[in-house]
């Protein structure tokens, strides 16, 4: 199963570091039955971009608690047996819930398939979004529309090889 880890460029770091993204258990996002349910779709390219989209929305999270990161969101694509990724049943169709899974254990970086990274174009919009989470979150319509100003800039696909390239960012 391909699963969408959200880190920011500090934990991309730590990860080539270690050579683990996670010890476990962890968040990821990937294409559940619920995800499935809430967007129609057979389409899976579509479905695995829902996801990736999930987990650019919890690197932002990450963001927003911790200001002295880089502001760029960063999704690792990884592939880990089916079993190790789990969705929480009782969450259902929970829109804070869609594509979440629970990762059971460590997964070793040398299984990730890509990164996705913000451009330098969007930290402004980024940092600007991470500062704008927490009123979005209770329906702030003006603060959604900072967050929103996040989402409309794409994640970049890098190659694994690219990794130490990327965690220079970071510094």
């Amino acid at each position: 199963m391909r699963v969408y880890v959200p880190l920011t460029l500090s934990g991309l770091a730590e990860a080539y570091k270690t050579g683990e993204l996670e010890a476990g258990p962890f968040v990821a996002y990937a294409v559940t039955p619920a995800l499935r349910e809430w967007y129609l779709s057979d389409d899976i390219e579509e479905l695995e971009y829902a996801a990736l989209s999930r987990a650019a929305l919890a690197s932002l999270r990450l963001l927003a608690v911790d200001p002295g990161v880089a502001r760029r969101r960063v999704v690792v694509a990884v592939d880990v047996p089916d079993r190790a990724a789990v969705a929480d049943p009782d969450r259902g169709l929970d829109p804070e819930a869609l594509g979440e899974v629970r990762v059971s254990g460590a997964v070793p970086l040398a299984k990730a398939a890509a990164v996705h990274v913000d451009s330098g174009d969007a930290e402004e919009d980024v940092a600007a979004a991470a500062g704008a989470l927490g009123a979005a979150d209770v329906g702030d319509d003006d603060a959604q529309f900072i967050v929103d100003g996040a989402e409309d800039h794409e994640l970049l696909w890098f190659a694994t090889q690219e990794i130490p390239n990327l965690v220079g960012l970071g510094d």
